[in-house]
């Protein structure tokens, strides 16, 4: 798997936790590759969540792995994670090496057009810890990406690149973040979300 070394690498936030984005940290081949891998094999499932009581399932699609069959719930319902695959174990080693951070699971996000995206959020599920790293691979469409401040309301956007690494690090406590979306936007993007659970 072919590596960039990303020399743009900066932190997007002024306070209240950092965000590094790397850039693109893979070849655009290795980049094309993976998504259509990642487009295939995957076994997506739309995503769910129950809010005031209501079940709603996504068009936004999800999977969900890890060293163990880790249990994580988030909007009230719950995954158990399936095993790693070769590509998503090599992308695991791959994130770990770069941000010199350890992680046993990942959550898998397809979006399947710019129709799709994701509201304001944070995830800071209590087993997820305090402070926590998530490191986030970008495939496929370039998507914009928003964060803003709990208090403050500040907000700081950046295009997420194809083959391109994020990484929030104590982050979650002080600032949501979401993906508009973008209607005139036809192909797909994945994100890969490397987190570190704790039971």
């Amino acid at each position: 798997m072919e590596l960039f070394e990303s020399e743009r690498k900066r932190n997007l936030l002024p306070y209240d936790g950092t965000v590094t984005y790397y850039g693109t940290v893979l070849a655009r081949s290795a980049s094309d590759n993976l998504l259509k891998i990642l487009l295939e094999d995957i076994p997506w499932k739309n995503d769910e969540a129950i809010i005031f009581g209501k079940h709603i399932v996504t068009k936004r699609k999800v999977a969900w792995y890890g060293d163990s069959d880790y249990q994580y719930t988030y909007s009230n319902t719950t995954k158990k994670a399936l095993p790693w695959t070769k590509e998503l174990s090599e992308l695991k080693d791959l994130t770990e090496e770069i941000t010199e951070t350890k992680f046993n699971s990942c959550l898998l996000n397809l979006y399947n057009n710019g129709e799709e995206g994701m509201a304001w959020h944070s995830d800071d599920e209590k087993a997820l810890g305090k402070n926590s790293t998530i490191a986030s691979l970008s495939f496929g469409a370039e998507r914009k990406f928003y964060f803003k401040h709990k208090s403050t309301k500040e907000q700081i956007s950046l295009i997420l690149e194809h083959g391109s690494l994020l990484v929030m690090r104590g982050a979650q406590e002080s600032w949501l973040h979401s993906l508009p979306k973008s209607k005139s936007l036809k192909q797909p993007r994945i994100n890969l979300t490397f987190r570190t659970m704790r039971y």
